[in-house]
């Protein structure tokens, strides 16, 4: 191991946001909360007497209309957004998942079901009341204003995710926040010493359906690696598929359950870009190699797939990349999680839109300077990757497209 640990417990905690597995069940508690908050907000309000008192029946129809109106109208918005949403993100990528996996619509979703749980259950307490607080009345309005405010938000999020520009500078951005969170540049590199592990005493093999690699629980991974006094090597990618009988870690050094290993392991039949460093590069290439295929024949939106395809590509350009040890408390290597290489992203982020762009001269030229630029960035160990890649460009140039070869890109 030639990279330097990933320090979890450290001042910057930053890293532990991306080991730390994404709970899928967090739209489901948060619709819970909102409606157990809704329920004891029904309850209590018609209740007070003191104040400022209004006519219980006004009341009840506020309620009515707040919250079945609200109701509907996320009902009848939601319908439609998922219907064009997932229609415009499948022109880009049927892998795209933006819009879907952004918060704001779980949390309009638990903002309404509160609203209406609290509008229901206000309506039984006050039942023959004939006044009640106008706490009663407000609590609606202040939660029916803010459900349109998100319910506008919703619609604004739904829109950037039918829009080329911002669907490539989200995926650039949910990219980075991976890389830097699990190359972080802060932490001074020890190329020089090889780091020593302890002999494979046991693997631990996946036994279930085939699935894909969506997360790993590192912090609970060290935990139980630190107990047990071992070192657990992580053989396979996040986002990678898992098929019976492979190996999906070696145990070093002692010995650990593989039930307690395989735990940690997070299955789902979607990637996820939560731990995926590659799940950017893998969309920016579905998009260009969409807008290069035949029926659709868009070089232009291509060039813009390949500038932010170079942003994530400069990030890391200069550090350590492969696979990384994860340290406990104590500094000692617990954990080694398989990471992709510096050819695993240049492969994934450029190849196959190379081979697309045989026939595109102003995809081609513009992958030469993104080459050559990138050049000056990288390691010198990394350069010659880089420069059969730019031969076989300038060939295909030269070849196919002669006045390209010494121009710009075309834009």
């Amino acid at each position: 191991m030639d990279a330097p640990p990933l320090m979890l417990f450290g001042p910057d905690r930053s890293a532990e946001r991306v080991v730390r597995p994404r709970r899928a069940l967090r739209a489901g508690v948060s619709q819970v909360f909102a409606a157990v908050v809704g329920l004891a907000l029904g309850l209590l309000l018609p209740r007070i007497d003191g104040g400022y008192q209004v006519t219980a029946v006004r009341v009840v129809d506020v309620l009515k209309v707040s919250g079945v109106g609200v109701l509907s109208v996320a009902t009848l918005i939601f319908s439609l957004l998922f219907l064009v949403v997932q229609w415009a993100a499948g022109n880009f990528s049927h892998r795209l998942l933006l819009f879907r996996s952004d918060p704001v619509v779980w949390r309009v979703f638990a903002l309404v079901v509160g609203l209406l749980v609290y509008s229901v259950t206000a309506t039984l307490a006050i039942g023959s009341h004939r006044t009640v607080s106008v706490a009663v009345p407000t609590t609606a309005l202040v939660l029916t204003g803010a459900a349109l405010v998100l319910v506008r938000k919703l619609q604004l999020t739904a829109l950037r995710s039918i829009q080329l520009a911002h669907v490539l500078a989200d995926v650039r951005q949910r990219g980075q926040k991976v890389l830097r969170a699990l190359y972080q540049e802060d932490t001074e590199s020890d190329a020089g010493e090889a780091r020593r592990l302890p002999d494979v005493t046991s693997t631990v093999v996946w036994g279930g359906d085939t699935v894909l690699l969506a997360q790993v629980d590192v912090l609970r991974l060290v935990r139980t690696a630190t107990r047990a006094d071992v070192v657990v090597v992580l053989k396979v990618l996040v986002g990678t598929a898992l098929q019976p009988g492979d190996v999906v870690a070696e145990v070093r050094g002692g010995r650990v359950p593989d039930a307690e290993v395989l735990t940690t392991v997070v299955g789902d039949v979607e990637r996820a870009f939560h731990q995926d460093p590659m799940l950017a590069f893998r969309l920016l290439s579905d998009i260009g190699l969409r807008a290069l295929s035949p029926a659709i024949n868009d070089p232009a939106t291509a060039v813009q797939v390949l500038d932010a395809t170079e942003g994530l590509l400069r990030l890391i350009a200069p550090g350590d990349l492969g696979d990384r040890s994860i340290a406990d408390e104590a500094g000692a290597v617990r954990v080694v999680l398989r990471l992709p290489s510096w050819e695993d992203f240049v492969r994934v982020g450029l190849d196959d839109m190379c081979r697309a762009a045989s026939d595109a001269p102003m995809v081609l030229s513009h992958v030469r300077e993104l080459l050559v630029r990138l050049r000056t960035r990288v390691r010198e160990d990394r350069r010659p990757s880089l420069d059969e890649r730019l031969v076989w460009v300038e060939e295909e140039l030269a070849a196919r497209h002669p006045p390209f070869l010494g121009g710009g890109t075309g834009r």
